[in-house]
């Protein structure tokens, strides 16, 4: 990765969520660690990882989803999130939308607020967005296919 667009890119997303009220960046498995961390640490916040199932230590609350072809499994630390937390959610690609729900209802079933969506790119095609603005109207990415 070329360090000087990653810093780009991160300090693009800071300053479009600066002003908002955020409390946590949660990062989806796996490319969406790569910014979801680098923006937490930006800004100061917690970043909570999502993860596959049985990859994460300690307690953790999980989530059965559909995918295209099957289903899958998500999960998150049982103590990642507490009640009233406004929690930015992070991946790379916002394809059909499946695995950021899941995420954006493992947030809400411990009490969170999703404040949020960020992508680096989005299919818009496959209409991700539309499932995703039940759980919160902010959506963002920089680029769109």
């Amino acid at each position: 990765m070329d360090a000087a667009l990653c810093s780009e890119i991160t300090d693009h997303l800071a300053a479009k969520y600066k002003d908002q009220k955020l409390d946590a960046i949660a990062g989806i498995e796996s490319r969406g660690f790569f910014f979801g961390f680098l923006l937490a640490n930006k800004m100061g916040l917690p970043f909570i990882p999502i993860r596959k199932a049985g990859k994460l230590p300690f307690k953790t609350v999980s989530i059965d989803y559909a995918l295209e072809y099957g289903t899958a499994k998500i999960e998150m630390n049982i103590d990642a999130v507490t009640a009233g937390m406004n929690v930015l959610i992070h991946d790379d690609l916002l394809a059909t939308g499946g695995t950021a729900r899941a995420a954006a209802s493992l947030i809400e079933c411990q009490g969170g607020n999703v404040a949020g969506f960020c992508f680096i790119t989005t299919l818009e095609f496959l209409k991700g967005r539309d499932i995703l603005a039940k759980h919160s109207s902010n959506i963002y990415e920089i680029l769109k296919f």
